[in-house]
């Protein structure tokens, strides 16, 4: 038999407090409402923090943010359109700063959750003028339809609520505004992820969460339609990084800041599974002269404008660094 509720039961109903288990019903409520939580967001800025400390060792490693950071600056360069403030979300250490000059654009907003990250170069000048916040990625904080263009390069990743961080973009966006960004995705790492795998199989018979999940190209186009941009592209590249070991791979990894940063990882993994996996990515993926590659595959996401994919433009080709 269905009973009805009157409106006022049930907002006393809803007012309690129920156990269940180890939680009451408003907190399973409220994690219900809440996204789903992969990532990790405070180790994720700690890792951030203590790598951007390390600063000599953390320069060493640029290597590959300023890289895409290139990328992502050429994509800006395909709008024929000036701007005077563009805001750079994920800003890390300052990777855009140095690909852009002041016949893009007059001025730059790096937005980043690790102010030791953020502030790390602090005293190097730019051809542009820099301003630094201390902001989230996961939750940008401005005002509707105030910007002319936002960029992300090598972020967005680590992000839970990808969509939601999309559609606040779009909302600061003035009409035509421009977002252009760059994420890891598809196979990035999928020589290191598959070593790992096989060796967890081997020494432990299951699989652990070495290496974070990331989005798959084809399900791109559905988490844009979700923000509600139009006239977007989505191009893949590939990049190329050769590593003498899985070790050297791993150190700069971890260095960039990079390392796992999965909700439910394990807190350290053995060095007999580490060492097999060491010698199966070698047989599997190595190189003739004993070094062994990595994949990295930034995704340039929607700009917001524009009609011509850049796949048209460009071949999507690998590149050694």
């Amino acid at each position: 038999m269905l009973r009805f509720l009157r409106p006022a039961t049930f907002r006393q109903l809803n007012s309690r407090l129920y156990t269940t288990g180890k939680e009451t019903a408003r907190e399973y409520l409220d994690k219900a409402a809440a996204p789903f939580e992969v990532f990790d967001r405070r180790a994720k800025r700690m890792q951030r923090d203590r790598a951007a400390a390390r600063a000599a060792d953390s320069r060493e490693v640029d290597y590959l943010r300023d890289e895409v950071a290139r990328r992502v600056a050429d994509r800006l360069l395909d709008i024929k359109r000036r701007y005077h403030t563009v805001v750079d979300i994920g800003a890390g250490c300052g990777h855009l700063a140095k690909a852009v000059d002041d016949d893009m654009l007059d001025k730059l907003i790096m937005c980043e959750m690790s102010p030791v990250a953020l502030n790390r170069d602090v005293d190097q000048e730019y051809d542009i003028e820099v301003e630094r916040r201390v902001m989230d990625e996961e939750m940008p904080q401005f005002e509707p339809e105030t910007l002319d263009a936002v960029v992300s390069s090598i972020s967005m990743h680590w992000i839970n609520d990808l969509p939601g961080m999309m559609i606040q973009v779009r909302k600061a966006l003035v009409p035509d505004g421009v977002f252009i960004g760059a994420m890891f995705g598809g196979d990035s790492l999928f020589e290191l992820r598959t070593s790992l795998q096989l060796a967890d199989i081997e020494r432990d018979g299951g699989i652990a969460a070495r290496v974070s999940p990331l989005t798959d190209t084809r399900d791109m186009g559905s988490l844009i339609g979700r923000a509600g941009l139009t006239l977007s592209t989505i191009d893949v590249d590939n990049i190329v990084v050769n590593y003498p070991s899985m070790l050297h791979l791993i150190s700069d990894i971890n260095a960039m800041g990079e390392g796992n940063a999965v909700v439910h990882r394990l807190p350290f993994i053995k060095r007999d599974t580490l060492l097999a996996a060491s010698a199966i990515y070698k047989e599997m993926h190595g190189n003739k002269d004993g070094t062994i590659p990595a994949t990295f595959q930034p995704k340039p996401l929607p700009r917001g404008s524009g009609q011509t994919s850049l796949g048209e433009l460009f071949d999507s080709t690998s590149h050694k660094l």
